[in-house]
């Protein structure tokens, strides 16, 4: 299995990350990337990833603080995701349910992600949240640009968009709930732009809800995306695992 969308440099994970990854390879999963919110991630991420194999890291600033995004910040993001062992931009993306950024401040920065992606051939790490149209007008005027769109709850419009422009689409921890509301278009995923992740430390999935999340928790949401979509959980974990190497270029 291969964690597509983790943060292994939060706060939560940090005291005793050197037990998450034991923890996780024990669990099976052989791969991980690592996603950035901002430039100081970005660059613990990067550090990390170096000292653990297995393990990549991503460059990138958050929606939630987009509005405090210095030209300075995005140099150094732009300097990062040019190294060769950085595999993606992002996580980058809107976000209107929380609105810790004003709207127009998100698209911009969003905007300028998709362009260094294109320039640089690199793919974007998309997080979306009661902002459909608005992903789906800035991906229609990125065309080339590909990518995953994380934890994925959209509806369809955003799905077709992003299927027909050749990206992936990642699902977490939700679908093992109870009232998990997105069962017929998980199951409308092609088996090739498929991925799966934990988001950790955050969605920790049912029997762990409520709890902190770690990479070890993935097989709970791979058995679940298996049942939704009537396939064999082994089938997923390795056509899914397939799926991230291919995305990330590894």
């Amino acid at each position: 299995m291969f964690d597509s969308h983790c943060h292994l440099t939060d706060e939560k994970l940090t005291p005793d990350l050197e037990d998450v990854l034991a923890r996780a390879r024990a669990a099976g999963v052989t791969g991980m990337v690592t996603i950035a919110s901002d430039v100081a991630d970005a660059g613990a991420a990067h550090a990390l990833a170096r000292d653990h194999d297995g393990v990549w890291s991503t460059a990138g600033i958050h929606p939630h603080v987009a509005g405090s995004a210095t030209p300075d910040a995005l140099a150094r993001v732009r300097t990062l995701v040019a190294q060769p062992d950085v595999v993606a931009i992002g996580e980058t993306g809107l976000d209107y349910f929380y609105d810790n950024s004003p709207r127009e401040v998100q698209r911009q920065l969003f905007a300028w992600h998709l362009e260094l992606a294109a320039t640089l051939g690199k793919p974007v790490v998309v997080h979306s949240r009661n902002a459909d149209d608005d992903v789906i007008g800035l991906l229609r005027d990125a065309p080339g640009v590909r990518g995953v769109l994380h934890c994925f709850s959209g509806g369809a419009p955003l799905l077709d968009t992003a299927l027909a422009a050749g990206w992936f689409v990642s699902f977490a921890g939700p679908v093992t709930f109870r009232r998990f509301e997105g069962a017929e278009l998980l199951r409308s995923v092609p088996d090739d732009r498929l991925l799966i992740e934990t988001d950790s430390p955050y969605l920790a999935p049912e029997p762990h809800r409520g709890r902190r999340n770690e990479p070890a928790y993935l097989p709970h949401t791979c058995a679940a995306v298996a049942r939704w979509r009537n396939q064999d959980a082994a089938a997923i974990a390795d056509l899914t695992e397939r799926n991230a190497r291919a995305c990330y270029g590894l």
